[in-house]
């Protein structure tokens, strides 16, 4: 069964519970323990949804090119679309703040904070769709990322990736400082590559729609990595 049957056929599942267990059973209709909501991809999937269609409130609107870039992650069947545009308007419409979506996402994968960057880099992605992240949507973002526990710094790192890696700071966009030395410099960047790899996303458990994220995020490593060695003129 496709993630979008599993999402469409299920309800509220007791090992999901909170609110994204509410939007799950609004949607449905009806409270059912399914092995979908025991299902990473499941999880994560409508936990993106919710947070996208929170963030799409942070400016007001939502532009057809977020719609696109939405519909480019997750490549929603024909069939589906209707099932997952109902998951996406509850979720706007829920009283539940994003605050509340966004505790329970950290909860969940709370042992996990790469899937934790996932969900930011797809709603990074999907924010700059239109050419430019609102500041709204940059503050919406800054607070999911506390609320995931990323410092500072690291969400730093994650916002050069997506929005600074051409004129930015390349260190930044390692996470790392210009002080390290040549070894730990490759150390960092092939943990980077190792960490957003596609074929790593998917061993995460998280829907393989994601690789096309994962390759823009590898680009930037890439292109910051490529500017660290030019300008130490060491081999890469």
């Amino acid at each position: 069964m496709s993630i979008w049957g599993k999402i469409a056929g299920a309800g509220v599942g007791l090992a999901v519970g909170g609110p994204l267990g509410a939007l799950l059973g609004a949607v449905a209709g009806h409270i059912v323990v399914d092995r979908a909501l025991q299902d990473s991809e499941v999880v994560f999937t409508i936990a993106l949804i919710a947070l996208s269609a929170k963030m799409a409130k942070a400016d007001g609107e939502v532009s057809d090119a977020e719609i696109r870039a939405f519909e480019e992650i997750f490549q929603v069947p024909p069939g589906e679309a209707k099932n997952v545009s109902r998951v996406y308007k509850v979720a706007q419409q829920d009283v539940a703040g994003f605050e509340a979506y966004a505790r329970q996402v950290a909860r969940i994968y709370q042992d996990r904070p790469a899937v934790l960057e996932d969900v930011i880099d797809a709603l990074f992605h999907i924010a700059k769709a239109d050419g430019h992240v609102h500041v709204q949507e940059l503050e919406y973002l800054r607070i999911v990322a506390d609320i995931f526990g990323f410092s500072e710094i690291e969400f730093a790192r994650i916002r050069a990736s997506h929005l600074g890696h051409e004129k930015g700071d390349p260190y930044l966009v390692l996470g790392i400082t210009p002080g390290i030395s040549d070894e730990d410099l490759k150390k960092a960047y092939r943990r980077l590559v190792r960490e957003n790899h596609p074929d790593t996303l998917i061993a995460r458990g998280v829907p393989k729609e994601l690789v096309t994220i994962a390759n823009e995020k590898l680009a930037a490593i890439n292109v910051a990595y490529g500017k660290i060695v030019a300008q130490r003129g060491i081999a890469a």
